[in-house]
Order: C-alpha cells, then sequence, then structure tokens
C-alpha cells in the first residue's frame, strides 16, 4: 500500500560534471515511466561542499548551477542543493533553483540560520533543514522556525542522523527517538529520512530507508551516482541505479489504518499499564525524597556505590529471566539512578 505525499529525493552527493548530471536525470526519466508510483520528482546535487577536513573536493560552485539549469530545463525534474550562506541562497534563486536544503553543520548555527533565513525573505521555494549535528530537537525546531518567519514555501525537515562519539555501525547514530518526538510535536511539518548520510555505506541503506518508512516518514532523500566507486565525494553511501532501484522496489509501506478491534483492546491495556507506571515512578521518588532526607540528618554521601552496584546486578539478572533487553534495562536503571542522584543531591545541598 503506497502512502499519501511520499516524497523521492534523489541523485548524486555533488554535482560533478555536466554530464554526470544529464546521465543520472535521464536514468530517473527512464525509472519513473517504468516506476509512475514513486516517482522521483526532485533531483539533489550538492553545488558548495565544504568537508570536515580541507584539500577535498568542495564542489564545483556556481557552474554547478548552470548544469542544475539545464537538467531542469532539458527533464523537467525539479532540482534542490545545499545552501550554507546567504550568498549560496541568492545565488540559487538566480539560477532558478526550485528547492534548498541547510545542512547539519548549519544548522547547528543560530547566526548562519538567521542570515540565511533573511537572505530567503518572501521566497516561496520549498525549504528542508536537516537536523543539527548534535542530538537537540530544540536547535532543530529553532532553526525551522526562524526560516518559517521569513519565506512563503513551505519549511520541511530531514532526519539524516547524528553526530556521537560512536555511531557503530552506522556513520551517524539514528536516534529515531528525537525523529519520533519531531514528528508528533510537529505534525505539520513535512519529515524526510536520509538514509545515506545515517548509514555511510551502501549496504545499510535499505534496512535505514525501511526503517524511515515504517516510521511514516514523508518520504526519502538517497544519494545515487552514474558510478559510485568513483564519485569525489561520500563514495561510500552512494547507490548506483540498479541499486536505487532494487532499494525503492523493496520498499514495502504497511496499513496505516489503526482501527481494529483487536488492535484497541490491546491499546487499552497498554493505556492502563501506563498509568501504573506512572503511579510506580511516583512511588519510587517519593521513597527516594525520604532516603533524601535521612541522609541529610545522619549527613550520609548521596552517592554510595556498592548499594547500586547491587541494585543494578539484582535488577539486571530480574530483567534477563522477564525476557528484557539488557541495553534497554541499563538504560532505565541509569535514568532512575540519575534522578534519584539529583533529587537527593539538591535536598542534601537545601539550607534548612
Amino acid at each position: 500500500m503506497m502512502q499519501k505525499e511520499f516524497t523521492l529525493i534523489a541523485g548524486p552527493c555533488s554535482a560533478e560534471s555536466r554530464e554526470q548530471l544529464m546521465q543520472t536525470a535521464a536514468f530517473f526519466e527512464r525509472y519513473n515511466a517504468a516506476s509512475p508510483q514513486l516517482p522521483v520528482k526532485v533531483l539533489r546535487a550538492g553545488v558548495w561542499k565544504p568537508r570536515t577536513r580541507p584539500g577535498s573536493f568542495e564542489g564545483c560552485g556556481e557552474k554547478a548551477l548552470e548544469w542544475l539549469a539545464e537538467v531542469r530545463k532539458t527533464y523537467g525534474f525539479s532540482v534542490i542543493t545545499e545552501v550554507a550562506t546567504a550568498a549560496h541562497v541568492e545565488l540559487c534563486l538566480k539560477y532558478g533553483v526550485d528547492q534548498l536544503w541547510i545542512g547539519a553543520r548549519t544548522t547547528s548555527n543560530p547566526f548562519l540560520m538567521e542570515d540565511i533565513a533573511r537572505a530567503l525573505a518572501g521566497c516561496d521555494n520549498p525549504v528542508w533543514v536537516k537536523n543539527p549535528i548534535s542530538p537537540d530537537l530544540a536547535l532543530w525546531t529553532g532553526a525551522i522556525e526562524r526560516v518559517s518567519r521569513h519565506v512563503k514555501g513551505p519549511v520541511g525537515a530531514i532526519h539524516r542522523g547524528f553526530g556521537m562519539y560512536n555511531s557503530l555501525p552506522y556513520r551517524n547514530s539514528p536516534l529515531w527517538e528525537i525523529a519520533i518526538e519531531m514528528k508528533r510535536s510537529h505534525p505539520e511539518i513535512a519529515l524526510l529520512c536520509d538514509p545515506s548520510h545515517i548509514g555511510g555505506r551502501r549496504e545499510y541503506l535499505a534496512e535505514l530507508a525501511q526503517n524511515g518508512v515504517d516510521l511514516e516518514m514523508n518520504g526519502l532523500m538517497l544519494e545515487v551516482h552514474p558510478k559510485p566507486e568513483g564519485a569525489l565525494s561520500d563514495a561510500s553511501q552512494q547507490l548506483d541505479f540498479e541499486q536505487f532501484e532494487r532499494l525503492v522496489s523493496g520498499l514495502v509501506f504497511r496499513n496505516a489504518d489503526c482501527s481494529s478491534v483487536k488492535l484497541a483492546r490491546i491499546r487499552h491495556i497498554l493505556d492502563e499499564v501506563d498509568d501504573e507506571l506512572v503511579q510506580l515512578l511516583a512511588h519510587r521518588m517519593q521513597l527516594v525524597r525520604d532516603l533524601g532526607r535521612l541522609k541529610k540528618e545522619e549527613n550520609l554521601s548521596v552517592l554510595q556505590f556498592e548499594r547500586w552496584n547491587k541494585v543494578v546486578e539484582r535488577m539486571m539478572d530480574s530483567a534477563r529471566q522477564q525476557g528484557l533487553d539488557s541495553g534497554f534495562m541499563r538504560q532505565i536503571l541509569n535514568c532512575l539512578h540519575a534522578e534519584a542522584i539529583r533529587i537527593q543531591k539538591d535536598m542534601v545541598q537545601e539550607k534548612p
């Protein structure tokens, strides 16, 4: 079953030559004729590519905008590229670029976002804002709000993963919960998934794209290159034409109708369990406060490692017996302990 208004944006990481873009556009034209149910309507290509370290390919600049304009005129595709400065915006509008996206590094900088937003003033072109490098939902939504204050056209979001110290096996950590919260708290904002930048390697892209579909995101942005092995940037995360067709044809769009009686019954029970969890958490934190008062009276340290180690061992053993995932259980215990320490620390330091 096809999801309504599913946007598929695809094309090379970087616009490397006129021939590369025309070859890619010609392929998408053939693909669309054969797969009208999920067409590529927007061709992506980076024009400016500032890399993490200097000395590598950094894009063809304004010359590439001429190539994108030719693709647009010849094949009728909308074209999209990344902007990172107000000057980029002005050049893109000059060459008739249909859509723009703002990259993770730029989203992380409110000063740059404000400059770009002002340069976009009155523009009705769709603008997409990628999540910032850090897992900060407020920074992401703030960047979108800055753009929305100035433009007339739609502003959407792109989930491309987050830069963590250890994101293995991926290039960037998906942290799907942040994308889910973006979708929940801002249902009016279209949200795309960028598997290419999350995965960093083409073998992960099908799985990540399906995750995006399963989470009911509004589309995908995929990097596709005529010869990925020879790409001048991010070669390992780009698909060739055959791999792209295989990935898209393998996507499964599930039924979003959740009105069955069985689902309703289970969800009702879940709601009751959730209510019980809240009550148990409130009870636990009240006991934590009682402990905090005693520790203050008896001049005891807030953190007692021996006691906490015993709690962790007992709870992890119990979780294993109940078939709970150990990583999940450890996250819960860490959250509970952090909150308990915060409460007791405040109580111990509180002046009489």
